[in-house]
C-alpha cells in the first residue's frame, strides 16, 4: 500500500475482470429476465425429461454423420444441463467472468485507461462506478438474449481450471418456440438437440479449439482498451449513427462493430470465420442426421427458417443493434462453405479443418470454399 493507502499496481497490471460487477450483473440478469410460457409442472417436467434424453440419444448420429469422435483429452463428458432463463443468465455471467479475468490492463502503457486529468493512475472511485454500470449492462443483455437462446456449449467457464465445456439447454425457449410455429414438440427438442450437440463434439473431438477460441476471444478484450482516445472517437461515431439505425434499421452491423479500429475488425473477421463454421456445421450436421431420428424435420425447418427472416420491427431493431442478425448470416455462410467443401472431398477431406488453427478457413475463404481446398484438402 502507498502512504495514501491506494494499492500499488504491478507490471502485470490489473485482471479486466475487476472493472465489472459480475455479482450485480448476475442479480439484474435474474430480475429482469422475462419468466417463460405458461406451464404445468407435468409439462415443465415433460419438457426436462425430454431434452434431457434427446440430448443423450443425439450423441451417437452426431459423431456418425461428422466422421469425429470425442478426444479423451478433453475430458470426461458431463450430461447436458437443462436450465431455465434466469439460471442460464447466471450461467453466462460465469462465463464472463472466465473469459475476461485473465486479461490484465495496465494502469500505464498497453491496455491503460488513465483517469481525466490524472497521472495514469486508475481513479479508484470512478472505477468502482463504472464498474457497477458495466455489471448492470451486462445484466441486462443477459436479461433480454435469456429469451432468445434454445441451446448454448459453454466455452470458458471451468477453462483455466481444466474443467470441460458444458452444454445449456433453455427450456423456456424450447417450449415457447416450439409453440410459436406449431410444431411437434419431442422432434423439435431433438433437433435442437442435434445442433446443440455438434457444437459439443467440435470441441470435444478438438480439445486444441477451446483454448484457441478463448484465447483469441481475450486477445480481443485487451485489444479494445489498448487506445482509449481511439476508444472514445469510436463511441462518438456509434452515437452519432445510432438515429439513423433507429429510423430505417438501414444499418446491418452490430453495436460492437462500431467500437472496432480497422486492426480489430480485421481481428474481428478471423473470429467471425471461425464462428461461421461452426455454427454452419452445425445446422449441415443437424439437417444430415434430422431425417434419421426426426420425422417432421422438413417442416421444423421451413418454419424456423420462416421465423429467423419474420422478426417484428422492434425485435429487429434490437437485433441489428446488437448484431444477433450478424450471427444469422453466420449460419448461412457457414453451412454454405461446409457443403460447398463436402461436395469436393467428402466428409473426410472437410475433416482436415480441425488439424489446427493453420487448417481454419480465413474470411476470404468462407465465402470461396474452392480456395480452402486448394490450400488445406486439395
Amino acid at each position: 500500500m502507498s502512504a495514501a493507502g491506494a494499492p500499488q499496481h504491478d507490471d502485470e497490471g490489473r485482471p479486466l475482470g475487476a472493472f465489472v460487477d459480475f455479482d450485480l450483473a448476475a442479480r439484474i440478469a435474474a430480475r429482469l429476465v422475462r419468466p417463460g410460457p405458461q406451464a404445468s409442472a407435468a409439462q415443465v417436467a415433460d419438457a426436462v425429461h425430454e431434452l434431457r434424453a434427446a440430448a443423450a440419444e443425439a450423441v451417437e448420429p452426431v459423431a456418425a454423420t461428422a466422421g469425429l469422435r470425442r478426444d479423451p483429452a478433453a475430458g470426461a463428458e458431463p450430461p447436458a444441463l437443462v436450465v431455465d432463463r434466469a439460471s442460464w443468465a447466471r450461467a453466462n455471467v460465469e462465463a464472463f467472468r472466465s473469459l475476461l479475468s485473465p486479461v490484465r490492463v495496465h494502469p500505464q502503457g498497453r491496455h491503460a485507461h488513465r483517469a481525466r486529468g490524472g497521472t495514469g493512475g486508475l481513479d479508484r472511485a470512478a472505477t468502482a462506478v463504472g464498474r457497477r454500470t458495466t455489471g448492470a449492462e451486462l445484466g441486462s443483455l443477459l436479461a433480454f438474449l435469456g429469451t432468445k437462446v434454445l441451446g448454448q456449449y459453454d466455452v470458458f467457464s471451468g477453462i483455466d481450471e481444466g474443467r470441460p465445456g458444458r452444454l445449456l439447454l433453455v427450456a423456456p425457449n424450447v417450449v415457447q418456440v416450439e409453440r410459436d410455429l406449431d410444431v411437434v414438440p419431442l422432434d423439435f427438442r431433438r433437433w435442437v438437440c442435434l445442433h446443440e450437440e455438434t457444437h459439443r463434439l467440435q470441441f470435444g473431438a478438438n480439445p486444441w479449439l477451446r483454448r484457441w477460441v478463448a484465447d483469441e476471444a481475450r486477445g480481443l478484450s485487451g485489444d479494445l482498451l489498448e487506445q482509449p482516445r481511439d476508444l472514445s472517437e469510436r463511441m462518438g461515431t456509434l452515437l452519432r449513427g445510432l438515429p439513423e439505425a433507429l429510423r430505417d434499421g438501414s444499418s446491418g452491423a452490430g453495436l460492437a462493430d462500431l467500437l472496432q479500429s480497422p486492426a480489430q475488425r480485421e481481428r474481428v473477421a478471423r473470429l467471425v470465420a471461425v464462428m461461421s463454421l461452426l455454427e454452419g456445421h452445425a445446422d449441415v450436421v443437424m439437417d444430415d442426421v434430422g431425417p434419421q431420428v426426426v420425422p417432421t424435420v422438413a417442416t421444423i425447418r421451413a418454419r424456423f427458417t420462416e421465423r429467423r427472416r419474420g422478426r417484428g420491427s422492434l425485435d429487429g431493431v434490437v437485433r441489428r443493434l446488437m448484431g444477433l442478425d450478424a450471427k444469422t448470416r453466420q449460419y448461412a455462410d457457414g453451412a454454405r462453405f461446409v457443403r460447398a467443401v463436402v461436395a469436393r472431398v467428402g466428409w473426410d477431406g472437410f475433416n482436415a479443418v480441425w488439424q489446427g488453427p493453420a487448417t481454419l478457413p480465413s474470411p476470404a475463404e468462407i465465402a470461396d470454399p474452392p480456395a480452402w481446398v486448394a490450400r488445406v484438402a486439395g
